[in-house]
């Protein structure tokens, strides 16, 4: 009996000890993350031999966090398929805009790794981006990929502490047709039409847009090319009448864009444009092979004739996406744009 009262004296005393040192420990991790002040305020040490490096913070600490499910929507074939986000969260004290991020793919892909240098540069600019996969054809048809869009801005906002988002300020940023899908996002602002799903509590709006070398209308996305080109956006192989008609295979509309004018009206964000029309900054290249940059430029008019903010920025040689996206000069446009209308920044 006295060597199992030992013992248990001799266990109890080392738990108090584990215990007190836990308290005199600091937690390394909230000392990474800078949340133990006391570590920096002790006198600073170069052993003989080392070397000292001085290191000025001037970018946070991004966290990721890959493959949110946002909405579980039908698709054919399926009554429920998962689509999910992929989220770049700086390190930051107080909640921070953010930007949902549309890749392109022809409407009929949709990567959400895609332009990873783009996404991170905005998120070391203050931003919690969320780059999105969404329906596409020939599978789903417009307004479907808009709805999926409008779902997971929704998602944000009725998640906005968890991921440190302020939900007042959240903007749109896609190319081509990502670039789009952006354009229909800023230009229905406040039309619940395509609010489908869950989180119906919370608004779909967006409070800026940037649309890089997207479409606007699809009856004319081949309108600065050769006639072949033209025709060959006319016919019903054009992914643009796949998004518009679905596939007649499925029990979609037969023929081109042009056979379906009031679903290409339909889908053309110049018929949104309204008072809640969010500011738009629109940028195109003057090499761009695959979408005209004429269908920027004719949604930029349009926004400007209703009184709406926008600008619109033509880049020399820069093709349908590619390297000169992701330069200096290009990031800087980009975020200055954010800066002014999610965060108050002057110009």
């Amino acid at each position: 009996m006295k060597t199992k009262a030992l013992l248990l004296a001799l266990m109890i005393s080392a738990m108090g000890g584990t215990a007190m040192a836990a308290q005199a420990m600091p937690d390394m991790r909230d000392a990474e993350m800078g949340g133990s002040p006391a570590l920096a305020e002790r006198p600073v040490v170069i052993p003989e031999g080392s070397e000292r490096l001085d290191v000025t913070k001037t970018r946070p600490y991004v966290s990721y966090i890959s493959n949110v499910v946002y909405a579980q929507v039908p698709s054919r074939g399926y009554e429920s398929i998962p689509l999910r986000m992929d989220i770049l969260k700086p390190q930051a004290k107080a909640p921070m805009p953010a930007l949902v991020y549309v890749t392109g793919g022809g409407f009929i892909n949709a990567n959400k790794d895609s332009y990873l240098q783009q996404r991170m540069d905005l998120a070391e600019a203050g931003y919690v981006v969320a780059s999105i996969e969404y329906r596409v054809a020939p599978t789903a048809i417009f307004p479907q990929p808009l709805e999926d869009v409008k779902a997971a801005v929704r998602y944000l906002r009725a998640h906005a502490e968890k991921f440190n988002i302020d939900p007042a300020h959240i903007g749109i940023i896609g190319g081509s047709a990502g670039g789009y899908l952006t354009a229909m996002m800023g230009t229905t602002n406040g039309d619940k039409e395509f609010d489908v799903g869950e989180h119906l509590d919370q608004s779909s709006d967006v409070q800026a847009a940037l649309d890089m070398y997207g479409l606007s209308d699809l009856t004319k996305v081949g309108a600065d090319y050769s006639d072949a080109v033209q025709a060959a956006h006319r016919s019903p192989g054009a992914t643009e009448a796949l998004w518009v008609n679905g596939s007649p295979v499925f029990g979609g509309k037969d023929g081109g864009i042009l056979a379906n004018p009031e679903g290409a009206k339909a889908a053309n964000p110049i018929t949104y444009i309204s008072k809640q029309t969010a500011p738009f900054l629109f940028m195109h290249g003057t090499n761009d092979t695959a979408v005209s940059p004429s269908q920027t430029n004719l949604l930029h008019e349009a926004l400007r004739a209703h009184g709406i903010a926008s600008t619109r920025y033509v880049i020399p040689h820069a093709l349908h996406g590619g390297d000169y996206w992701v330069q200096p000069e290009v990031m800087k446009v980009i975020i200055a744009f954010f800066d002014k209308y999610l965060k108050g920044k002057a110009q």
